[in-house]
């Protein structure tokens, strides 16, 4: 078992910027590659970035790919999400999950998940 918590969500205007920290326990955290997604009121949840298990690969979802940067420290169990240059459609409530394996941008394919972090853009 691998149990995730997220933090660092709030209320930002547009153009700012917000850090998501997940930090995890249990397993060895180094085994697991890990994911953000998000999701809006009434919609499905959605990719945004991965990290592999080393932090050697990193990929994003084209809406945030320029503004978003996903970082890991194995030492510390943490993965973050640097947020940039926020816009009001990157409102949703922020998920990291965690997944033996390669890359995937499914979140079906994700193995654990924590309760999200809400994460509110105004314009």
């Amino acid at each position: 078992q691998v149990q995730l918590v997220e933090s660092g969500g709030g209320l930002v205007q547009a153009g700012g910027s917000l850090r998501l920290s997940c930090v995890a326990s249990g397993r060895t955290f180094s085994d697991y590659a890990m994911g953000w997604f998000r999701q809006a009121p009434g919609k499905e949840r959605e990719f945004v970035a991965y990290i592999s298990w080393s932090g050697g690969r990193t990929s994003y979802a084209d809406s945030v790919k320029g503004r978003f940067t996903i970082s890991r420290d194995n030492a510390k169990n943490e993965v973050y999400l640097q947020m940039n240059r926020l816009k009001p459609d990157d409102t949703a409530v922020y998920y990291c999950g965690a997944r033996r394996g390669s890359y995937s941008s499914r979140w079906s394919e994700y193995d654990y998940w924590g309760q999200g972090t809400q994460v509110t853009v105004s314009s």
